[in-house]
This record gives structure tokens, sequence and C-alpha cells, in this order.
């Protein structure tokens, strides 16, 4: 079963740009780099969490899940008709083409030491944070990610022009949602990974940098209906957005009920006036899922 998002990796290039987008900017700390320079960020005392390739474009290279038991964890997947590696570590690529890997330990080294003063990011057992998919078919993904994968739902956003659906891990304080999907017909990719940081100080603070910066912003700062995330979108170096948040709710699966809205966002998180960012990791989907 999975119990966090452990690690997500990406490549692009615009890699070494990172170098300064993390530390000064999310307030991340730059690990050394990968075997194939890769740079990689610390957002707690983990050896490294994000991961940056160089590549010849922008793209979604592989998801790290935290398993509680891997055996019975590739059992299940493979259960659903999909095959795991038996390289390390374990390993398999989803009906919609993303890559995934399974650990049951991390690396960890000495605490954070934040790229900009800050007071932290919220990890844990909640792991790394949450992602946003684009899936072609929103019935097909929650079939895979709660039957292969463990993952439960939290919550749908229908209205507003939105289509979404968020899953927890399963747990009596699990971050509200670590997976969401929102359909795109015929095409896959990535939408946002969400950094979630310890106060809202933090918050304003990186607001400030990136407005020195000019980075430009994909939604202002506003606050979520669903998990109560107070937040800003930035568009990365990399084509996708980091949402930059703080004061998302847990999950207790003894009590939650699962719950529908009808808005994303109590306030805020408007576009820029040019219009909303169009998502830059997006490819197509040839085979749709059963």
């Amino acid at each position: 079963m999975i119990t966090s998002l452990a690690y997500i990796g990406f490549t692009s290039p615009h890699a070494d740009e990172w170098r300064s987008f993390g530390p000064d900017v999310l307030g991340a700390e730059l690990a050394p780099d990968g075997p194939d320079g890769a740079v990689r960020l610390r957002v707690d005392d983990v050896a490294h969490r994000i991961s940056i390739h160089p590549g010849e474009r922008d793209d979604l290279a592989y998801f790290g899940w935290l398993v509680d038991d891997l055996d019975a964890t590739v059992a299940t997947i493979e259960a659903s008709g999909t095959t795991v590696s038996n390289d390390e570590p374990r390993s398999f690529v989803d009906p919609f083409g993303f890559r995934h890997e399974l650990v049951d330990t991390l690396d960890h080294g000495a605490p954070l030491t934040p790229g900009r003063p800050m007071a932290g990011f919220v990890t844990g057992a909640q792991g790394l944070g949450h992602v946003v998919l684009l899936v072609p078919d929103l019935d097909a993904a929650e079939r895979f990610f709660t039957g292969a994968l463990g993952l439960r739902r939290s919550d749908t956003i229908e209205g507003d022009g939105l289509n979404l659906r968020f899953f927890h891990c399963p747990g009596s304080a699990a971050r509200h949602h670590t997976a969401a999907f929102a359909a795109v017909p015929g095409m896959a990719g990535l939408h946002h990974l969400m950094l979630e940081v310890t106060s809202l100080d933090d918050v304003g603070t990186a607001l400030d940098v990136i407005a020195a910066r000019q980075i430009p912003l994909a939604m202002s700062l506003g606050r979520h209906t669903n998990d109560l995330m107070t937040s800003f979108y930035v568009r990365t170096p990399s084509g996708f957005e980091i949402e930059y948040g703080t004061g998302g709710i847990v999950v207790d699966d003894d009590t939650w009920t699962v719950g529908s809205h009808h808005r994303g966002s109590r306030w805020g998180h408007h576009p820029p006036a040019g219009g909303s960012l169009r998502p830059e990791i997006l490819r197509p989907v040839t085979a749709q899922p059963a």
C-alpha cells in the first residue's frame, strides 16, 4: 500500500535554472547532483525529493512512492494486469504512460538547510506533497489509482468549468490529497506539484521573491474549497506549475466523508491578465486504458 509521494523526477533542457529557482524562489536546499548531472533538491532531511534531469524537452520522468509492504504492493499492481520490473527500484508504467517507482525506505541525511530564510516544509508521513495529473479518462484513472495503488477518494470539484477528483493515501492523518486528476481528452500530463510550507509568512515571502524576479504566476494567491490550502501557483523553468501553500487539512479515514464542491476556491486563485497558462508537460495518449 502506498503511504506517500516520496520523490519526483523531471527531464528539462532548463535543468540548470533550478539551481537558482529551487533555493532562491522555493527555499529548497541544493543536494549534490545526480550521476547524469541532475539538479537535486531537498525540502527536509531526506537526501533529495525533487530531481530535474538534463533532457531535450520538458517532461515528467517518474514518481517515487513510499510503500509499507513492497512485495504486497507489487502483487496488487500485477494483479491489475500491470507488469512491475524486477530491477531496483521496482517500477512500472501505468495505463497513461506515467512511470512509477516503488520504495520502502528513503535515505536520510542532515537536517534541511533552506536556500533562503524560511520556517520549512510540511513533509514527514505526508510525503513530498501532491500532484495533479491530466488524464484522458477520469473513471479509468480512478479505477487504477484506487484499485492497483490503494488511494482513496477525498472529494470532487465539479462546476465553475472544473471537473477534478482528489485522492489520499490511507491513514488517520493523511494529506488531503496526494494525487488528483483532471480530464483532457486524448492527452496525459502534469499540471502541478504542490509544496506545503509551515507558515503563511513563507508563502508571502516567496511571492515577494517571485514579484522581484518577474516570474510568471499561473494563479494568484487564494484559498481552496476542499483542502483549505492558502496558496499560489508559479510557473517553473520546466513548463509546469508549483503550487506553494500552507494550512492544508488532513484526512482521517475513520471519520472522513467524501464530499463534492462546486468551486475550486473560496477566494482568489485568479489567472494572469493574459489568460490561463497552457500546460507544457502534455502529450497524446494513443492507447486508451480499459
